[in-house]
């Protein structure tokens, strides 16, 4: 009864965490013109119910601008992970059924990636890209497989010694059939619990990359650009201009992290994350 009470709040907690984080990512979308019209009339305005998050230097609505690069740091982080958990799935697939030479050089390239300070190799990557929109997602998605690909290397190396396995290999199946009919479906769990997790790191480091300069255009309305401006205006007193969206871009990252504990309670009951 117990497991039944804790599956049935893992689904109610992930349904409230999807649609939050839709309904953020699609009025950020819709919120994107109202986000860049500038009104001097109404510069750096307190919070009010007129102006929830109050107003900037340049008379835009806070509020607005927050929902519309919250938006925007949804959806890099959904490409960026999904670029970095499929990598994550071959490598690792690759890794534990093309034989001990490819898995010595595999093994030996996650090790290099994860023993480089994850935010100095991100920055490097999208500066190496021409930074913007293209240089974050790239250098996300080239810095967030690893963990994922170790663990399913690892899931695959047992699997491998699985009774099943060994039958359809004596039965002259290749390696790429067993990989594909045997393994997919046992390593898809722990690729969609992989793939929810990753989203909040992407989201985070997008944020720092372009909070430092290295991301996106200071012309979009991003989180990390309006925390970057938000920086000369605090000791004016203009503290709303950084808490609100940091706040938010907090409990963003959370939300994405609880949903992938839910997800991961759901399909796994026996999970430890009790």
């Amino acid at each position: 009864m117990k497991t039944i009470n804790q599956r049935q709040r893992a689904k109610i907690l992930l349904a409230a965490a999807v649609l939050f984080l839709a309904a953020v990512a699609v009025a950020g979308v819709f919120c994107h013109d109202a986000a860049m019209e500038t009104d001097f009339s109404r510069k750096n305005l307190a919070p009010s119910l007129a102006y929830p998050f109050g107003t900037d230097w340049l008379g835009r609505n806070m509020f607005y601008r927050t929902l519309t690069g919250l938006s925007m740091s949804i959806l890099i982080g959904v490409c960026a992970a999904g670029v970095s958990a499929v990598m994550a799935l071959v490598l690792g697939l690759a890794a534990a059924t093309l034989g001990k030479k490819a898995d010595s050089v595999i093994s030996f390239l996650i090790d290099m990636v994860m023993g480089i300070p994850h935010i100095l190799l991100l920055l490097l990557i999208s500066f190496a890209m021409g930074k913007g929109l293209k240089g974050v997602i790239v250098g996300v998605a080239l810095t967030h497989w690893t963990s994922l690909a170790r663990l399913i290397r690892g899931e695959v190396m047992q699997l491998k010694q699985s009774e099943y396995i060994q039958i359809a290999r004596k039965l002259g199946h290749s390696n790429f059939h067993i990989a594909r009919k045997h393994m997919l479906v046992h390593l898809f769990p722990q690729f969609v619990v992989g793939l929810v997790l990753m989203f909040p790191h992407a989201i985070l480091h997008e944020s720092s990359i372009t909070f430092l300069g290295f991301g996106l255009s200071t012309e979009q309305p991003a989180i990390g650009v309006i925390l970057s401006e938000s920086m000369k205006y605090l000791i004016m007193g203009k503290w709303w201009l950084a808490l609100f969206p940091g706040i938010m871009l907090v409990l963003t990252v959370v939300l994405f992290d609880m949903g992938g504990t839910a997800l991961r309670r759901i399909l796994d009951p026996n999970s430890v994350h009790k």
